[in-house]
């Protein structure tokens, strides 16, 4: 590899498309909207996250089961806290977006993995860690 390739800058990708899942996840997550959800992620994906120094790893379909028997923040009438950090896409089929979003009083910071498969963009695994904030 010479030099100028090595400095050659990664093409610009349409980021509207991965956008539009990491929106249905934001709808979703406020709504407690498994249907939305389900839009956004891939049946076989997981979320990960750890507690006191542990890996905890939960499967997607189980975590909708949580969603839907919560309470939604829209439907409490807390204010919205999602937006997008930074979207990083290495190709035309692979992202990663780290989100922050709220469900009071937890504050989260998300790092989602898409990729782009035949049904179209999907959140193929979750990885956060949150703050309690009173």
């Amino acid at each position: 590899m010479t030099a100028v390739q090595a400095l050659k800058p990664t093409p610009a990708y349409d980021r509207s498309t991965v956008e539009a899942v990491i929106q249905l996840y934001f709808d979703g997550l406020y709504e407690s909207d498994v249907d939305k959800l389900g839009a956004a992620f891939h049946p076989t994906a997981d979320l990960r996250w750890q507690d006191k120094g542990e890996l905890q790893v939960l499967p997607y379909q189980d975590w909708l089961d949580r969603v839907a028997k919560r309470p939604s923040a829209k439907g409490q009438g807390h204010a919205r806290h999602d937006f997008v950090v930074t979207v990083d896409r290495s190709d035309e089929s692979t992202a990663f977006v780290k989100v922050q979003c709220a469900l009071l009083p937890r504050f989260f910071t998300d790092y989602l993995v898409l990729m782009k498969l035949n049904e179209g963009w999907r959140i193929v695994s979750k990885s956060y860690r949150f703050d309690v904030r009173e």
